[in-house]
């Protein structure tokens, strides 16, 4: 498995003329070859890995890791540098999106004379875009869990709890499932405030009628899951349901879309385009969606501006909303795994309107 994905490291060994890679981003790190401490670096070279880490995690390193060596530090670019000259290597490419002007100051005034530090730009975080299989199930697992949680809880949506008390209750319900935490703060949103896309849970009490947005994911083993729901407590207004149809309609036609080869612009002009047909253009202001992973949004990004093309085996939610200040709003996501012929579901809540 680490193998496939250093692989994944050639073009840039090639394109930049490099000996060996650089990370210091800790998702990168993990990625790469397992270790899920919080401060430590990874060289690669084509043949050989090295983890640099403070003597708190080398015994965790030697649990978590496999051909790699394992260095312990005690000042970590002090360590890093000894390690450039003791293997004489000339040209180091670096995560340049994720090292602070300082540290490569500091990194550079320990390097040997004639090697040369290349940055590599944030390009380098997309060889987690495309998942492995281990990776598809590991994130329909969580996204199981977590769809499950909400279900057990819906009971508990009812006029005069707060929806402090519901992201609360979701929380513990996917803890007691087994989540390590929550992914995000939770987004629950009820009546005029499910205009706020990031409406966090607050202590307004939900009222017999409304509709209620609740933007969840749960945390385990390092990865993340992402999923929003929008339910009406009681009977909802002939516009409020206009508007779930909408968004619903959008939803689904972007799922439909879903295939190898589409560019991810294309996906969000599939919703985007039919919401403005609707009339309901000027009420969808974010992408319609992004990766999701080690991190709760990592690449691809789908939306008006984004330059990637699907490929099989990325993970990425599609999350149409509609959101009109003073009265509220819809918002409806899943997130899917793309395949060979379409995309596969992760979310498992079924996205026809509940009314509770």
């Amino acid at each position: 498995m680490l193998k496939n994905r250093r692989a994944k490291l050639e073009p840039f060994f090639e394109r930049y003329g490099l000996d060996a890679i650089l990370f210091s981003n800790l998702l990168n790190v993990r990625y790469l070859c397992g270790f899920s401490g919080s401060e430590g670096a990874l060289l690669l070279t084509r043949e050989a890995a090295w983890l640099l880490c403070d003597s708190r995690y080398t015994t965790q390193a030697a649990q978590e890791t496999s051909d790699t060596e394992i260095r312990q530090f005690f000042e970590k670019y002090e360590a890093i540098g000894t390690l450039l000259k003791e293997q004489a290597l000339g040209r180091i490419g670096f995560e340049a999106a994720h090292v602070t002007v300082g540290a490569f100051k500091d990194l550079s005034g320990k390097i040997q004379e004639g090697s040369e530090l290349v940055a590599i730009g944030a390009e380098l975080d997309q060889i987690r875009s495309c998942k492995d299989t281990n990776e598809i199930e590991e994130l329909a697992a969580i996204a199981g869990l977590a769809s499950d949680a909400l279900l057990a809880i819906i009971p508990m949506i009812r006029p005069g709890v707060s929806e402090s008390f519901i992201a609360r209750e979701l929380e513990f319900e996917m803890r007691r499932r087994g989540a390590e935490g929550r992914a995000f703060d939770f987004i629950v949103a009820s009546g005029e405030r499910g205009a706020m896309p990031h409406g966090r849970a607050s202590e307004k009490l939900i009222k017999a009628g409304e509709l209620v947005t609740v933007d969840y994911g749960a945390a385990l083993a390092g990865y993340y899951s992402d999923e929003t729901v929008t339910l009406a407590v009681g009977q909802p207004g002939s516009r409020s349901r206009e508007i779930y149809d909408i968004v619903k309609e959008a939803h689904d036609r972007a799922i439909a879309a879903v295939r190898p080869g589409i560019a991810c612009r294309e996906l969000d002009a599939v919703a985007r385009g039919y919401i403005q047909e609707r009339g309901y253009g000027d009420y969808f202001g974010h992408g319609l969606g992004h990766g999701v992973g080690l991190e709760i949004h990592e690449k691809p990004v789908i939306s008006p501006r984004s330059e990637a093309m699907a490929e099989e085996g990325m993970v990425f939610t599609i999350e149409p909303g509609i959101y009109i200040p003073g009265f509220g709003g819809v918002r409806i996501e899943d997130t899917v795994a793309v395949t060979a012929d379409g995309c596969r579901l992760l979310t498992q809540v079924s996205k026809k309107l509940m009314i509770i």
